[in-house]
């Protein structure tokens, strides 16, 4: 039961990524500037993610340990975020929501899969399948077909 709500939950997370691109497009379209839309958006969300922090740490009785982790890490994450999301709101106008997030999700499927097999950043080493393989070239196929058919 609880691998069908994490799975409910991820797909919940992806709609809301598939909403904030046309959002986050009209905002920059708004600003005359999609760059300035992805400074809106990641500060919007660093002060509701600061607010989040501050409540579960009151609830929680305890505070996170700003100085235990590497400095390229505070920095890595926010990077690739903007890449995205700037990057999305610059597509959507362009070719459409669906197709960026259908080519974006098979970015993320295929990073993924290397980032498995590697164990990166010490995650669990997961082998390349022909499940695997499968499932990235059906989903490959499946965003050129919502682009260009």
């Amino acid at each position: 039961m609880a691998a069908f709500f994490w799975a409910l939950l991820a797909i919940a997370a992806g709609a809301c990524i598939a909403i904030q691109a046309p959002i986050n497009a009209m905002l920059g379209r708004g600003l005359s500037m999609p760059v300035a839309a992805a400074c809106v958006s990641f500060l919007s969300g660093a002060i509701i993610l600061a607010l989040v922090v501050a409540a579960t740490s009151t609830i929680e009785g305890r505070s996170p340990d700003w100085r235990g982790p590497d400095l390229w890490l505070y920095i890595a994450g926010g990077a690739l975020g903007t890449v995205y999301v700037t990057t999305a709101i610059f597509l959507t106008p362009r070719i459409g929501a669906a197709a960026v997030m259908a080519f974006a999700v098979s970015g993320q499927l295929l990073a993924g899969i290397l980032l498995d097999r590697i164990g990166f950043l010490g995650m669990a080493v997961r082998e390349i399948s022909v499940g695997r393989i499968g499932g990235a070239i059906l989903l490959v196929a499946g965003a050129l077909m919502i682009r260009f058919l």
